[in-house]
């Protein structure tokens, strides 16, 4: 995209926008006068953003109104949907033109490619994952470059993810696996399934899905092997596409465990794991403190310390699973 086009790009985001407060173009800001965030994230290609990732973003802007920002009068926001993670040159030429001091991203992908294009403008991800091994950060405890956020892998939790599908399925004896592992959030989670699952003696079935096209034959992969119970990875391809997992998982009559309550929304059995409204909510909270002088490098990574129970009783009628009472008892989150 060249300059010209980018500028006009951006141009008509504003105008078609109208009175939208985050959807603007460079012409609505010859001369700076307040700090500006760029938001830079995309589903991935041949994905179409479901409104309830487009509602994250709503939860970012949240937790900044909430620590006293006000969009056009304290701070700017730009959202740029059409940033692809293997995009780079796209997210080079939006930090040339546009200069923010802040860039946020929705996830570790989106990360790497902001890592790629500036290793000077403060980068902040609601969902960052596998930071080190990906050279992202030094350490979780002192960042130390431009990168800081918040971690939704919680060491520990594909075990209770085991035990919940066990809890559902307490005969269960094959646990089926769907994968994505070309995302960095994939290999550490199944690495724990995998352990936990041999902690109880339960044999494993896995089906990777690298793009959306692969989730149909991976998901009947598991339903053709007789798996008791899936348990769905949370990456990012995978919570784009939970509308189409949820229908899936029904119409093969496959219990399925998932990590993130937005799965359950769209059809899902039971899910346990992050809130990802309190992550990009929280996010704001890194915002505010690096506009107020401090280093992303020394601002730690954060850890959510309460993970979200949600369970869909219409699908657990459909699909014949009786959910236990206690499990019900011990939900945040009920589904009728």
């Amino acid at each position: 995209m060249r300059r010209r086009e980018f500028i006009g790009y951006l141009s008509a985001i504003g105008a078609a926008a109208g009175s939208t407060l985050f959807d603007w173009g460079l012409s609505a800001q010859p001369v700076r006068k307040r700090p500006l965030i760029a938001w830079a994230g995309a589903a991935p290609p041949g994905v179409k953003l479901p409104q309830f990732i487009l509602d994250l973003f709503g939860n970012f802007v949240k937790g900044l109104t909430e620590l006293g920002y006000e969009q056009g009068r304290s701070i700017d926001i730009i959202r740029r949907q059409d940033i692809f993670p293997d995009r780079v040159p796209s997210i080079e030429e939006m930090v040339a033109l546009l200069k923010p001091d802040i860039i946020a991203v929705p996830a570790t992908l989106e990360a790497v490619a902001a890592r790629n294009a500036t290793s000077t403008i403060p980068i902040v991800c609601p969902a960052l994952a596998d930071a080190v091994h990906l050279g992202l950060i030094a350490s979780e405890a002192r960042p130390g470059g431009n990168v800081t956020g918040i971690e939704p892998y919680i060491a520990g939790l594909p075990a209770k993810q085991i035990e919940l599908a066990r809890e559902i399925a307490p005969k269960a004896r094959r646990i089926g696996l769907l994968t994505n592992m070309n995302d960095p959030k994939g290999p550490p989670q199944v690495g724990d399934l995998r352990a936990a699952c041999g902690a109880l003696s339960l044999s494993v079935v896995e089906a990777d899905a690298s793009a959306a096209k692969d989730i149909p034959n991976a998901l009947a992969a598991l339903a053709n092997e007789k798996v008791d119970v899936a348990v769905v990875l949370q990456t990012n391809l995978l919570l784009n596409m939970s509308q189409q997992i949820g229908a899936i998982t029904l119409e093969k009559r496959l219990p399925t465990v998932f990590g993130y309550r937005e799965h359950v929304i769209h059809g899902g059995l039971v899910s346990y794991g992050v809130d990802l409204r309190w992550c990009f909510r929280r996010a704001g909270y890194f915002v505010d403190k690096i506009l107020r002088g401090a280093h992303p490098g020394d601002l730690p990574i954060e850890f959510p310390s309460n993970l979200w129970l949600a369970v869909n009783l219409k699908t657990a009628k459909a699909l014949g699973v009786a959910v236990p009472a206690g499990l019900l008892a011990r939900a945040d989150e009920v589904i009728e």
